[in-house]
């Protein structure tokens, strides 16, 4: 079904008056057209760009992806031309490929990297932190050769930092909050670490409701082509 601008901003007005109000939308497996916003991603899908990208990741892979992405934005501006502004890459995240979108807090309070199975290269261990974030380019370094410029930087924070937007599962989260509480046996309710996820994201990325249906949507709506990376 097509969702046209006018109704994407109809069906955003509760969802933005809540959080206006400061108040969080109840968590909940199946987020309805009232509770969420919708303008930022009609804002993210609409955006004018010659090359539009979304990438289907569902599995974290020693963040693999993150090196694709680069490479398309590499090939984009280098190759093709086109200048950063005609460039919209998505990373739309789900399955366990969506923990990489919290903060540190959060992968050392709920054992994200022991829970994800994914180790810190620095000790070995079950990553406590996000290991896929920080960027560690060096900024003054514009050299597209350069593995140490920004533009060989697969990080988080470096493809954030040319245009990347990271998009949030909204049900992967609530299912995942459900796993965490098994698998480590913990105390809170799912509607807790639910909450306590998304005030943790990392700066700039985007809530959707359910990534399955957010994909099609830029792919029908946006024209964005297709990719995944396994």
């Amino acid at each position: 079904m097509s969702v046209s601008r006018k109704e994407f901003l109809s069906l955003g007005l509760a969802g933005a008056a809540t959080l206006a109000l400061g108040r969080p939308a109840e968590a909940q497996l199946v987020e309805k057209a009232g509770d969420w916003s919708p303008k930022s991603f009609h804002a993210l899908m609409s955006r004018s760009a010659r090359y539009r990208q979304v990438y289907d990741i569902t599995v974290i892979n020693q963040g693999v992806f993150l090196n694709n992405i680069k490479n398309s934005l590499n090939g984009f501006q280098f190759s093709y031309g086109a200048a950063p502004a005609e460039i919209n890459i998505v990373a739309a995240l789900h399955g366990s490929a969506n923990l990489l979108n919290f903060d540190d807090a959060m992968w050392a309070k709920y054992r994200l990297g022991e829970y994800a199975g994914v180790k810190d290269p620095a000790t070995g261990a079950p990553a406590a932190r996000n290991i896929f974030h920080r960027s560690k380019a060096d900024a003054s370094n514009h050299s597209p050769d350069d593995e140490k410029s920004i533009y060989q930087d697969h990080s988080i924070e470096g493809l954030q930092k040319r245009g990347v937007k990271f998009l949030i599962c909204h049900t992967a989260t609530e299912e995942q909050a459900r796993k965490l509480i098994q698998r480590f046996s913990l105390s809170a309710k799912p509607e807790e670490i639910v909450g306590d996820l998304l005030a943790h994201k990392l700066p700039g990325s985007l809530v959707v409701p359910a990534m399955v249906a957010a994909v099609a949507v830029l792919q029908l709506e946006g024209r964005f082509s297709y990719i995944t990376v396994a």
